[in-house]
Parts: structure tokens; sequence; C-alpha cells
């Protein structure tokens, strides 16, 4: 017995080392009919600025053959003047030679692209393709790659020239940060597209000046190419409603005359910015019409090195003076508009309509305080609210807020629809609905998920109210009002 154990041993030693007692899947198969198979026949990669890369995409390669295959060679079609990268077995490199898969296993290849400048004077996408071929047991099979580029106008933490206009004929692609200096004027044609890279901002110390001459002659659509439009640089549709990709448009304390028309905002951490915190006078200034802020929410910001941190906001002031008609603020994580420090704000035909579907949100959408941001400020903090044929509505029970530092200010609201419980006595005057749902075509309370529409059903008591105040003759789209025109940023039509 005691040579029993040894002898059992030794064979078991020789037994594995039996070809016929291998394990299927680590067994290499010559057969021709063992082919490859692919997580899909094209991996695509969406619209992408040329000179910037792409995301990463995964391409998985399955062996759906019971023994392991050896792939002879893994290769892009073009090495030489291909803009694709490849991560295969974690390597980096155009091709890999003799990579084996194990019998119904997988192998899992990264792709990215950084794609060159293509057609340079026109702002049309330019096709890229290339292939990764497969050999295996003289087997040849592919992959398609395929990308769609766009030139553009790159900004690379630049101080822009002190008269500086934006042409649409190309995007503008911002990184970091682009400064307008203070006596500077930028301006922005009709139609431009202005996209930033993560954390990217406008800082304005002089001038903005957005679509400020364009004047439509007929009713818009939502898509009208005449629209600035101020998005992030991913343009991935999983991207396109998400909050918070970039920083937004600043003004200082020494802006002045900022126009803002016809344009749309969107995807930022605040969409505008005024930052006046020790109170100079005049006040920053933005006059904002026909635009729609959306998708913006920011947590922790800071600006300036202020030592204080706040949330985002579709519109942030801290002193300053914002005159908006007919504007759609929808979708703002924690406010639609936050003054602090004073100022004067005028709303004419707004709708703000904030769900945040996304998210969940604890702050009033819009929300007003003169308690000033710093200490000893040598000019007195002034306060004045005008809100009127407009509709404040959300997924809150109290869409206002209002604080003050002992020294009441005038608020004027009229002939508004307002949401709230904590002011449903003072503002229950002057014509305004309080609590009474405006009736949105789609929006989250009336069943929607998606798609949502603000415009006005046909049964909303928004509709046919006799304006208060300065009369709008069209509304966002330049729809004519009527006699009777209809709250909010727009007028009803027909379907």
């Amino acid at each position: 017995m005691r040579f029993l154990l040894p002898l059992l041993f030794v064979a078991s030693c020789l037994l594995t080392a039996l070809p016929g007692c291998e394990p299927k899947e680590n067994l290499l198969t010559t057969d021709a009919g063992a082919r490859l198979a692919f997580s899909t026949d094209t991996v695509m990669f969406d619209t992408v600025f040329a000179q910037v890369g792409t995301v990463t995409k995964r391409l998985w390669v399955y062996n759906r053959n019971r023994r392991a295959v050896k792939v002879e060679q893994i290769t892009l079609a073009n090495p030489g003047g291909t803009p694709y990268s490849l991560v295969i077995n974690g390597n980096e490199g155009p091709a890999a030679n003799n990579v084996e898969i194990r019998g119904e296993d997988s192998l899992q290849i990264l792709v990215r692209a950084l794609l060159g400048p293509g057609q340079q004077t026109e702002d049309k996408p330019f096709l890229v393709e290339d292939r990764l071929q497969f050999r295996t047991n003289g087997n040849n099979q592919d992959v398609k790659l395929i990308s769609y580029g766009r030139n553009a106008y790159f900004h690379r933490n630049q101080i822009l020239p002190c008269i500086e206009e934006w042409k649409n004929d190309r995007p503008h692609v911002i990184f970091g940060a682009v400064l307008v200096r203070p006596g500077c004027v930028l301006t922005i044609q009709p139609g431009t597209r202005v996209y930033s890279h993560a954390g990217a901002a406008i800082i304005v110390r002089g001038t903005l000046r957005v679509n400020p001459d364009f004047a439509p002659t007929t009713p818009l659509k939502a898509d009208d190419r005449n629209i600035v439009r101020f998005a992030a640089d991913r343009l991935e549709p999983a991207y396109n409603d998400v909050p918070g990709q970039w920083a937004g448009i600043q003004f200082d304390s020494t802006s002045r005359n900022n126009v803002v028309r016809y344009a749309e905002i969107k995807n930022a951490s605040f969409a505008l910015l005024v930052y006046n915190p020790g109170n100079q006078q005049p006040r920053p200034n933005v006059l904002l019409e026909h635009t729609v802020i959306k998708n913006i929410s920011g947590a922790t910001l800071s600006f300036a090195n202020g030592g204080q941190a706040f949330e985002g906001a579709g519109i942030f002031s801290f002193s300053g003076d914002f005159t908006l008609n007919n504007c759609l603020l929808t979708n703002c994580g924690e406010y639609a508009l936050r003054a602090v420090g004073g100022g004067q704000y005028n709303l004419n035909f707004c709708t703000v309509a904030n769900y945040t579907p996304q998210f969940r949100r604890e702050t009033s959408s819009l929300f007003f305080t003169n308690k000033a941001l710093r200490a000893n400020l040598a000019n007195p903090i002034q306060t004045s609210i005008t809100i009127q044929n407009s509709i404040i509505w959300g997924s809150l029970e109290d869409e206002l807020g209002f604080e003050n530092n002992g020294t009441p200010y005038p608020i004027a609201v009229q002939n508004s629809i307002l949401r709230t419980k904590a002011f449903r006595t003072q503002l229950g005057v002057n014509d305004n609905l309080i609590n009474s749902n405006p009736k949105f075509r789609r929006a989250p309370d009336n069943g929607f998920a998606d798609k949502f529409d603000y415009r006005l059903d046909t049964l909303s008591p928004a509709s046919n109210r006799p304006a208060r105040g300065a009369r709008l003759d069209f509304d966002l789209l330049h729809v004519p009002r009527g006699a009777a025109p209809d709250l909010g940023a727009y007028e009803r039509t027909n379907p």
C-alpha cells in the first residue's frame, strides 16, 4: 500500500499530459468553417469634430466554436493613413498577429478615431471609412469603421480680438475659455453653432451680441437654421439632454449692453451668469429675447475664487439686470432664475416650465433675494422685480421664492399663471391665476414622459387674456399674437 499512492500520482500526471484529456476549449481547430462572429458589423461614430478625439467604442469578437481558434492577423485595411487606433489584448497598435480565442469565448477590441481636417470651407459632414480585417484559418472577415466629421473653428483659452464676429459657415468649438475684454464686442451671426468642451466657458467683460439684427418675416420652426445654438461638444444622441456638460456664459462686472436673441442655450451648469458680487454700478445688464434655456444643472459651482459654492441655474445673477421677453426656461435642476444681491428683473411673456424629470429638485424655479454676497458694499442694494403675462410652473408646490434683508423691495406680478403656496395670498391679485394648471400640450403632469411641448393646449386657462404692460406683437417663434394674446412664450396655434 505504501507504493500505491505514488503510483496513482504518477498515473494522474501522465493522463493529464495526454492530448485527448486537454479541455476542448484550449485545443486549436484548423477547420476552415470555424469563423468568427462580431457584436456589430459596423463600428460607427456619430458626427465628431475634426482634430478632436472620439469616444472609445468596444467591438466584441466571438468564437462560437467549441475549440479555440488562432486569428492569424487583425489589422486595419489602411494602417498607414487611417485616423483609427486600436487596443487589442491591452496593446495599442494598428495590428496584432496570432491572437488565440478559447472555445466559446470572446475578445474585446477598443476603437477610437482622431479625424484630420476634411472639407475646409464647408460646414458639411465628411465621411471617414476604414475596415478592421480578420484572417482565421484562411477565412477573411471584416468589420466596417465609419465616422462623420465636421470642420470647425477652435478656440483654446483665447483672448478674442477687440471687435470679433463669429461666422456661421462652420461650428465654433471652445476648450477652456474665451474672453471678451472690457470695452470689446463679440458678435455672433444668425445660425452659428457654438460647442463647448467639458468645463469650458465664455467670459464676457465687454459686450456679447447674439443674433442682434435677425428679423424674421414669417413664423419659425423650433429647428430653424437661423437660431444660434450653444451646447456641449458631445454630439452623440445619448448626450442630447444631459445637463452640466460645460460651464456657461459669464458676464463680469464691467460687462455692458449684452443682447441674446433667437438663441438656444442647453446642457450647461448655468446658461447665463452675471457676476458682480461687489454691486458695482452701473450693473451689468443682459437683454434676452426669443430664447430657450434648457437642461441646466451644476453642483458646487465656484466663481472667480469667491470662496462660496452655489448650485446651478438657468440664469444666475449676482447684482445684475436682466430683461426677458418671449423666453422659455425648462429642465433646470436647481433654479431657472436665481438672483442674489439685488438687481432689476423684468419678465414679459415668458414660460418657466420646470419639471426636471431626470432628477429631484428641491428649490423654487425663481428665487430672488436682496441679501448681499459681500459685506460693506459701497453701493446700496436695489431690487426691482416685474413679471407680466407669463407662466411660472413646475413640479413643486412653490415655484416662486422671495427673500429680503429686512428692506422690502417692489414686486409687480400681473396677469400670470403662478404655482405658489407660500405667496398665493400676496400674488392672488392683478389678474394672476394661482395654481391653475396651464395645460401644456405635452408635459409630465398630463402623462407624457418625453418630447415635451410647452405650447398651450386648446383648453388652457392661459389663452386669450388681454395683456398687461408692454404687449409683444410676436411670440418666441415669431407667431403673431392676437388682440387678446396667450400667456407665456408661445401664442397658441392649430397643431
